[in-house]
């Protein structure tokens, strides 16, 4: 059974930090590609970031770029998620995805979803 756990979400203060984790199980984490995807209420759902397991490709959306750093530990079947100088525009429920195609993570197609954790960034 595939299953995708987000943790560390939370409220933070804009210019704070937070790390989320994504803790995988019931497939080959090493070949697949794993991303974060966002969404705020009455927005649509944004990507955030996606990796490659197999070759090692990074995707980062240009609002977080420079902010955000994802990372993969693959003894530990978990992807993490650094975000510093957060924004209140940062605010959403973040997602994490999986897929063995690094397209299908990039189009919004992943095979596979978490239930989401809430980030709040506000003052």
């Amino acid at each position: 059974q595939v299953q995708l756990v987000e943790s560390g979400g939370s409220l933070a203060q804009p210019g704070g930090s937070l790390r989320l984790s994504c803790q995988a199980s019931g497939f080959p984490f090493d070949y697949y590609t794993i991303g974060w995807f966002r969404q705020a209420p009455g927005k649509e759902r944004e990507e955030v970031v996606c990796a490659s397991g197999p070759d090692g490709r990074i995707y980062y959306g240009d609002s977080v770029k420079g902010r955000f750093t994802i990372s993969r530990d693959n003894a530990k079947n978990t992807v993490y998620l650094q975000m510093n100088s957060l924004k209140p525009e940062d605010t959403a429920i973040y997602y994490c995805v999986a897929d063995d195609t690094f397209a299908a993570v990039r189009t919004s197609r992943a095979e596979y979803w978490g239930q989401g954790t809430q980030v709040t960034v506000s003052s």
